[in-house]
């Protein structure tokens, strides 16, 4: 250690004597031998609290201090502004007293800034991958300038990129800056949450000739506190009253730190009310916020300031915004309403509590709607409950977390960089387009006819031209697309309306509603006022009482071996100690429905009104390809009539007079037969599931459907587990 600590920069020495660090980190340690010993990439995968930041940061830094760039020498890439705020002030920090700037570029930092760091550019540049994309296109002239004399790419929360267009989409951007600036920079990932280091090493190294070094740190133990309750909330529960739940939670949160998590922005809204509402009537104080992508960046703010504020309580429901790195101190507990939809966004939401030597925190609350006793038996089932306690159970026996599958086809993003180079060349030879095209990782599975088919299709729309001297230009219709600032994303775009009150931005919403109405927004109840369509702006003034609001919204893809452990769970006969009353009532209850219709037996089961209920025990991937197996090759041989259900949880079908007895025999047969997941889909289907996938053609939307959202090998798998 004392080695490691001697070949850092003097003012980082000069840092860690101020701050009273006794030693460097095991992970920080390890990872400055990588970076100072080797010329290899560098993946930190260790829990959260454990310095991953300072353990890139500290050798980088030493880096550019005894060899200063020429050229910005470091980019840090997070996945939401607040992570790169966040980590901007630890590093001015960090930085004081040493020649090396850091500057923030997003839509929220303001252009003198950025112009400053135009004219000079060098030190650290923390970026999205929008604002990076940005700057490929209208600075492209400036490039080499720019980053011509990188040495290091930062990339964090690296679990939040792998297996998504948007992570393809900064690989892209960094292969095309190492071709045009001839200098292949290193790649250093950070993670706390990921299962399979192999696929994140594949990832990290992909389009480059380095290898990765992961360093082994043996995880320190970490105290855990876990509790999760469950409650009935009446079917037809009026939107302003106050249930038994409501109070639960506004007793675990009062007068603490605490931020709640939930899995859609209307939860947060509707749970941050009905805390208010409590409060109120209490006469306690209001100390409750809201933060989700449709708040106002000024009430974000608000709110992750005063959940950093020392030893004032605060409360700030969230959705993903808050769980990835944002370092909000003292943090008393965790709330989590439902289960989240993988073991990794547990893991991430737990580790935003315990950081300061304090046990992890974090409490499971699933509200469940009371059923009619007529309903028929899937819906009798409290499928949270037993997701919450099969993705605790899967961290705690076998710390087992999802691994992370690459796109195969990731067409609406090619279409996206194919626009991108387009726009920063201006025009370009099709076989160098191509070439340029082809040159990147992330479309190794696109064949010449699959690209030649879409630069053909783009020429037929207008979206691409051809000049007379057989170059490649955009057409008119693509320079709409590519001028416009959202076209920076890949990730899909929704019209919304901004709310104002007065010149206080509040927030965004998508359905717009009537003069006079009332809605819910960062917590609060708004009355509409008036609404200008010309400039998306509806103004309202705040009013009593509590308003509900909808988004629409994913829950998500949940893995097959979640659902595998639900099962486990639903059957065997073990107690989980942090089960608290209701919650253990309510297990039981489901256990002795799953004994009295013989669910370890069957898969399955009768019901009333000629209907009957298969449950899968299979992910959200087999589950859909399962349903469309039924579809497609059994709708006429079990007269299917109708076929629904909820995925991933059970599928509802009705079926002929007397086919209920050969359905079983019919799965077991299809898994069989030879069916590939192309025949699962239509050639006239062509799904538009990603932002730019209305502008691919058809067969190749087909193509990457059956590919990437499909999975007959995975069913076969399931069934054999029947």
């Amino acid at each position: 250690m004392s080695d490691v600590y001697n070949r850092l920069a003097p003012f980082i020495q000069e840092y860690i004597y101020n701050n009273n660090w006794t030693e460097l980190r095991p992970v920080q340690a390890a990872a400055c031998k990588v970076i100072f010993d080797t010329d290899a990439h560098l993946l930190v995968a260790a829990g959260t609290a454990s310095g991953k930041t300072e353990a890139a940061f500290l050798p980088v830094l030493t880096h550019l201090y005894e060899k200063p760039s020429s050229t910005i020498g470091a980019i840090y890439i997070g996945p939401i502004k607040a992570l790169i705020n966040d980590q901007f002030e630890r590093l001015n920090d960090l930085l004081r007293e040493a020649d090396i700037p850091v500057y923030h570029w997003h839509g929220d930092v303001p252009q003198t800034r950025k112009k400053q760091l135009l004219k000079k550019p060098s030190g650290i540049l923390q970026i999205t991958p929008e604002s990076l994309e940005s700057l490929l296109i209208n600075k492209h002239e400036n490039l080499i300038n720019l980053f011509g004399d990188v040495r290091f790419v930062v990339i964090d929360e690296i679990h939040a990129f792998m297996g998504t267009e948007r992570g393809c989409q900064i690989l892209c951007q960094l292969e095309r800056l190492a071709k045009l600036t001839k200098n292949q920079h290193r790649r250093i990932g950070l993670s706390a949450t990921l299962g399979d280091y192999s696929l994140a090493e594949d990832w990290l190294s992909s389009g480059t000739d380095k290898s990765v070094i992961t360093p082994k740190i043996e995880a320190a133990k970490r105290q855990i506190k876990l509790a999760l309750e469950h409650f009935y909330i009446p079917e037809q529960a009026d939107n302003s009253e106050i249930t038994d739940c409501d109070k639960y939670i506004f007793n675990l949160s009062k007068s603490r730190k605490c931020l709640i998590f939930a899995n859609n922005k209307s939860q947060t809204e509707s749970v941050i009310a009905s805390l208010r509402q409590i409060a109120e009537s209490e006469r306690q104080p209001d100390i409750y916020h809201v933060h989700h992508g449709s708040i106002s960046a000024s009430l974000r703010q608000i709110a992750e300031n005063a959940m950093r504020e020392p030893l004032q309580p605060a409360v700030t429901a969230a959705t993903l915004t808050l769980e990835v790195g944002v370092d909000i101190g003292y943090l008393q507990r965790v709330i989590q309403l439902e289960s989240p939809a993988s073991v990794a966004s547990f893991l991430q939401r737990l580790g935003r509590t315990g950081r300061r030597g304090e046990p992890a925190d974090m409490r499971f609350v699933c509200p469940e709607k009371q059923v009619p006793l007529e309903a028929p038996l899937p819906k009798k089932i409290p499928w949270q409950l037993l997701q919450s306690i099969a993705t605790i159970q899967l961290y705690l026996e076998d710390k087992w977390i999802e691994p992370i599958q690459p796109i195969k086809y990731p067409l609406s993003l090619l279409y996206h960089q194919t626009m991108s180079i387009l726009a920063a060349t201006k025009e370009i030879p099709p076989p160098v387009l191509a070439k340029k095209v082809f040159n990147l990782s992330s479309f190794q599975y696109i064949s010449e006819e699959d690209y030649k088919l879409l630069l053909r299709y783009l020429v037929s729309i207008d979206h691409i031209n051809k000049t007379e001297s057989g170059k490649l230009i955009l057409g008119l219709a693509g320079e709409k697309i590519v001028k416009r600032f959202q076209f920076y994303a890949v990730f899909p775009e929704t019209v919304e309306f901004t709310v104002k009150q007065d010149s206080t931005d509040i927030g965004t919403i998508v359905i717009v509603p009537k003069v006079g109405s009332q809605f819910g927004l960062a917590g609060k109840t708004w009355e509409v006022l008036d609404v200008d369509f010309a400039k998306k702006t509806i103004f309202v003034k705040q009013v009593e009482g509590k308003a509900g609001i909808f988004w629409r919204g994913g829950t998500g893809t949940i893995h097959s071996k979640i659902l595998e452990r639900m099962r486990r769970v639903l059957l065997e006969d073990k107690e989980y100690a942090y089960l608290q009353t209701n919650a253990k009532k309510r297990l039981q209850e489901a256990r002795q429905l799953a004994l009295d219709f013989e669910l370890d037996k069957r898969n399955i089961v009768k019901l009333q009104k000629g209907k009957c209920c298969i449950f899968p025990w299979m992910g959200t991937v087999a589950y859909n390809t399962l349903q469309r197996m039924l579809n497609n090759f059994c709708r006429e041989s079990l007269e299917i009539k109708s076929l629904g259900g909820v995925n991933p949880y059970f599928m509802m079908l009705k079926l002929g007079k007397g086919k209920f007895e050969q359905l079983e025999t019919e799965i077991l047969s299809l898994c069989e037969q030879r069916i590939v997941n192309e025949h699962l889909v239509a050639d006239a289907e062509a799904p538009e599931i990603q932002k730019y996938d209305k502008y691919i053609p058809h067969p190749l939307l087909t193509k990457a459907f059956a590919s990437d959202y499909l999975n007959v090998e995975e069913v076969r798998h399931q069934i054999s587990l029947w």
